[in-house]
This record gives structure tokens, sequence and C-alpha cells, in this order.
């Protein structure tokens, strides 16, 4: 059981720096108004989802009651940013005020994570 947490911990954390990798690449070609949501930046926020909740079960599994108030804020962030991504992945080009919001949602969960 311990092995699968660890599992999914680490790909949580893949998920993070992909959203975050995802992002930092598109930053150079906003000036060049070519930036748009990529496939790491897709990928990577279905993962973090998906191994979350994978987390916050094993939790139950194993008789623990996680903070829910924690997940549910953390699961919020990752809605919006998941949201921010669907809303604008067809778009030819996309501002780096979505690509920063984004970015800084991805942080922001991470510092809670850690934090609280």
């Amino acid at each position: 059981m311990e092995i699968l947490r660890n599992i999914l911990l680490v790909l949580h954390i893949v998920g993070f720096a992909g959203i975050l990798g995802g992002v930092l690449m598109q930053m150079p070609k906003v000036k060049e108004g070519a930036a748009k949501i990529n496939g790491a930046i897709m990928h990577s926020s279905w993962l973090m989802l998906v191994t979350g909740l994978g987390l916050v079960g094993m939790l139950y599994a194993r008789d623990l009651e996680p903070d829910n108030m924690k997940i549910g804020v953390k699961t919020l962030l990752l809605v919006v940013i998941l949201v921010l991504a669907l809303v604008n992945k067809m778009k030819e080009r996309v501002s780096a005020g979505v690509l920063g919001a984004i970015g800084g949602l991805a942080v922001v969960n991470v510092v809670l994570a850690v934090m609280w």
C-alpha cells in the first residue's frame, strides 16, 4: 500500500512539474503572439487531478481522515487550472495573463500542500 502511495505522490509531483514546464515553455512565445496551451499543460493537469484523487482515496482506504478543507481548496484550484486550459486550448493565441494564472495557481497548489 505504501509503494502505491509513493508512486501516486511521485506522479502528482511530475504533474506539477509538467504544468509549470509547459507554462515556462510558452512564455517566450507570448511576445511573438504564438503562445498556446500545449499538451504538457493539459496532460499534466489531468495527471495531477487523477493522482490527487488517488492519494485521497488511499487515505480513506487506510482509515485515516484527510484534511477535507485542504483537499477541497487544492481540488478547486486544480479545477480552475483545468477550466482555464480547456477554454483556451482551441485558441490560436493565449495571453500572458492566462499562462501566468495557470502557472501561478499551480505554484499556489504546491505551497498549500507544503505549508498547510
